[in-house]
């Protein structure tokens, strides 16, 4: 989960917002079983929320913050992680894939 944590700091967000943690958590449930996008309420909150001792409605909200102050301060750096411009805020399950994909690719490096 550290490098998911180091991707999100490299980002801009901090350990300030728990959303930090909820996100961190997801995106490493994503990396283990991409399946999960599928379903991203029935696949991923739940468990973040279990994990947490929290419900899933606040996981979702938390992981819904965390998406916009990304997109609203560092819009660039989802684009250069994507490797391509983003035109509109990316969905939920978008979001986590783009967040696992940029982890794996920068382990490999």
């Amino acid at each position: 989960m550290r490098e998911v944590q180091e991707l999100l700091r490299r980002l801009g967000l901090t350990e300030r917002y728990v959303g930090f943690f909820y996100t961190a958590c997801a995106v490493e449930l994503c990396m283990d079983q991409p399946e999960r996008l599928m379903f991203v309420t029935k696949w991923i909150y739940p468990d973040v929320a279990k994990r947490y001792q929290t419900n899933w409605t606040a996981v979702e909200r938390s992981i819904r913050t965390v998406r916009g102050m990304l997109w609203k301060n560092n819009r660039q750096g989802l684009e250069f992680l994507v490797g391509r411009p983003l035109t509109e805020k990316p969905g939920a399950a978008q979001f986590l894939a783009m967040l696992a994909e940029g982890t794996a690719r920068r382990a490999s490096e």
